[in-house]
């Protein structure tokens, strides 16, 4: 039996499909073009990133901690160590105050660390320690916030060691002088010379009295052993204390310097002046000296300019 088939249909050409509107068009357009872009900028950031981070390429400058403030301390001839503390607590309030920094520095730091060395001992080849009076280079000094008053002193004693190796002592030596009694000498000099030029002319009072072995009587000794200061008029009985310090009732030098001298005193107390003088004082104008050999001469300049 032939069984009967419905027949099929002919093939024909596909229903046409609607086209889609205009506005449809730019829509489908608008969202590939910002997915196309989307793709490219991951792309970007990601080559970016992998090369040298998230800054287009370029690496990152390593941040350098700013330098600590540089600070500056002014030491000037003639200051003995006690100056010298006072004007780092001035210095230390100063820092404070207008550069908004704490200094490690400090006077009870700085007079402990000078109190007591065997720098001295070497120039005088005694062996016994003493305080580095006259050893404190006078100079300015830069330091920084974490300078300790220790590492201070030891740039003050470089100092004067490299400008006492200036010193030619062999005149000095010629007289029976050790090196710290030239500096004890250019010491006196700091604290009683105004004029540079009569430095040498106070060296060679100084070394004619030690010859002859004439009391010195040089009144900043007794000032500094008592600690009068200089705008004080020394009385009667400062002047016959019995202070080691004091030069009109000992002979000889001091027992240490009474200041810390500049290289000009150094030098001067190294190579005094040939001359004859044993007196000198202070004329009216503060500034400079008298000098004569004739203690006659001396009196009559005092008694003239109302000295007693």
């Amino acid at each position: 039996m032939v069984e009967q088939r419905t027949p099929l249909r002919p093939s024909g050409p596909p229903p046409v499909q609607p086209r889609p509107s205009r506005s449809r068009i730019a829509f489908r357009r608008a969202i590939a073009l910002a997915l196309l872009a989307g793709g490219l900028g991951a792309l970007v950031w990601l080559v970016a990133f992998a090369v040298g981070g998230n800054d287009g390429g370029k690496k990152a400058t390593p941040t350098v901690p700013a330098a600590p403030p540089a600070l500056r301390i002014i030491f000037p001839e003639g200051f003995t160590r006690a100056q010298m503390a006072e004007r780092i607590t001035a210095v230390d309030g100063i820092a404070r105050e207008r550069r908004k920094v704490n200094p490690r520095l400090s006077a009870r730091a700085y007079l402990k660390a000078t109190a007591s060395s065997r720098i001295p001992a070497k120039f005088a080849g005694d062996g016994q320690r003493r305080m580095l009076e006259g050893f404190l280079f006078p100079a300015t000094y830069e330091f920084e916030p974490t300078t300790t008053s220790r590492q201070l002193v030891t740039r003050q004693l470089d100092s004067f060691q490299r400008n006492w190796s200036k010193v030619d002592l062999t005149y000095a030596k010629s007289k029976h002088l050790t090196p710290y009694d030239v500096l004890i000498i250019a010491s006196m000099i700091e604290k009683e010379v105004s004029a540079p030029e009569e430095r040498a002319l106070v060296a060679g009072v100084i070394y004619n009295r030690l010859k002859i072995g004439m009391h010195l009587g040089i009144d900043a000794t007794i000032r500094y052993g008592l600690g009068i200061p200089p705008t004080e008029s020394l009385k009667n009985s400062q002047l016959h204390s019995s202070n080691p310090y004091n030069t009109g009732q000992f002979p000889g030098l001091p027992p240490t310097p009474i200041a810390n001298p500049g290289l000009a005193s150094m030098q001067a107390a190294a190579h005094p002046a040939k001359v004859d003088y044993l007196f000198f004082v202070r004329k009216p104008d503060e500034k400079h000296h008298f000098f004569t050999a004739s203690e006659q001469e001396f009196e009559n300049y005092k008694h003239a300019h109302g000295y007693k």
